[in-house]
């Protein structure tokens, strides 16, 4: 069976009502994350698309986009669980959850997470971005104002994830010295794209949140506290900075982005 691409779709956001709705440059932000699924399906070959969404006229929506949709309860609060419950009435062995408001993830790195479960035993498999040092300093001086945006990642030599967190991982004693020996620091910052196993969803799902998952707000962390291996897997840092649209002054920078850097489609060919 194909592999599965799913688009969790909500309308009720507190903070931006009917986001997927909403337009960005001339396109709405469904249509937007549909192109980035159909381009990620196309690299990895045999997988399809499903909105899964809470609300009539987004399924109305990505209808008229000729992409599959299903309606999925409303007491659905996580993208991982919409996500299952689009897929759990399907045969497929490896599923995508491709948030819908991630309109600039690049489709390679959907294309590479399922090719890393294809060719491993891995039970999930995420994107992680090597910060050189400036994009280091950014993101502390990011923290001073918001502790909670931006999660790192610590892994092995084979890429296996050993923790996540809010805080900047590792520390380093010898900062200087690692600054003075090269342009890349030895932070992950994590990219919040995920590739699952059919049974690692189902069993994710049917398990309760774990101690540090509620203490850090880090879902994968569940995976971690009950055993299961996430495989990382390092890609190239994204062209458009920005990792979803949840407010009206995001849209605003999403459009700005666009605008100095074009539409992100370009940069797939």
């Amino acid at each position: 069976m194909p592999d599965l691409i799913v688009i969790p779709a909500r309308y009720g956001s507190t903070r931006l009502p009917g986001k997927p709705l909403v337009e960005i440059a001339g396109k709405t932000l469904l249509s937007r994350v549909v192109s980035v699924a159909r381009e990620g399906a196309r690299r990895a070959g045999n997988a399809e698309i499903v909105v899964a969404t809470d609300d009539a006229r987004i399924l109305d929506h990505a209808h008229a986009l000729g992409c599959d949709a299903v309606l999925t309860a409303s007491a659905i609060t996580s993208g991982s669980g919409r996500a299952w419950a689009a897929a759990r009435d399907r045969a497929s062995e490896i599923v995508v959850n491709l948030q819908g408001d991630a309109p600039f993830v690049d489709p390679a790195m959907i294309a590479a997470l399922i090719g890393a479960l294809r060719d491993s035993s891995s039970a999930v498999a995420t994107p992680v971005v090597q910060l050189d040092w400036d994009a280091l300093d950014a993101m502390r001086a990011h923290k001073q104002t918001s502790p909670f945006s931006g999660t790192t990642c610590v892994r092995d030599s084979e890429g296996r994830a050993l923790w996540f967190s809010k805080t900047v991982l590792p520390a380093m004693r010898n900062e200087v010295t690692l600054r003075e020996a090269g342009g890349l620091s030895p932070v992950f910052r994590h990219i919040g794209l995920y590739a699952y196993r059919f049974a690692a969803l189902r069993e994710f799902e049917a398990t309760p949140p774990t101690p540090y998952e509620q203490l850090e707000g880090l879902e994968q962390l569940r995976f971690l506290e009950s055993g299961v291996e996430i495989r990382t897997v390092t890609v190239a840092p994204p062209r458009h900075a920005m990792s979803g649209i949840d407010t009206p002054a995001d849209v605003a920078l999403a459009e700005r982005l666009i605008a100095q850097f074009g539409e992100p489609e370009h940069a797939w060919r």
